[in-house]
């Protein structure tokens, strides 16, 4: 069994950080995986936020981009999500996301931005 845990979210002000982390465990080569960060708020539809690919190379919505950054270590099965600058728009539940030939899912971390 495969799990997807997230970590890290909370409230912070407009302009602060937090740093989301997704542990995955279970039989899983996360290697082979492309890794992403997905958020949905109230009302709206889950979007991807900014994902990484088993080689490495990153793709950020535009609406964070120079904002987020995302990262790996495959050996330690972690994928991070540091957050800088962030707006009261950025308030979701964000989700961590493993793809590859299927697709796994977190539970979600809540993400409060106060203005």
């Amino acid at each position: 069994q495969v799990q997807l845990v997230e970590s890290g979210g909370g409230l912070v002000h407009a302009g602060g950080s937090l740093r989301l982390s997704c542990v995955v465990s279970g039989n899983i080569i996360i290697s082979f995986y492309n890794m992403a960060w997905y958020r949905q708020a109230p009302g709206n539809q889950r979007e991807l936020v900014a994902s990484i690919s088993s080689s490495g190379v990153t793709n950020y919505a535009d609406s964070v981009t120079g904002r987020f950054t995302i990262s790996r270590d495959n050996a330690k099965g972690t994928v991070n999500l540091q957050m800088n600058s962030l707006k009261p728009e950025d308030t979701a539940i964000y989700y961590c996301y493993a793809g590859f030939r299927t697709a796994y899912w977190g539970q979600g971390t809540q993400v409060t931005v106060s203005s």
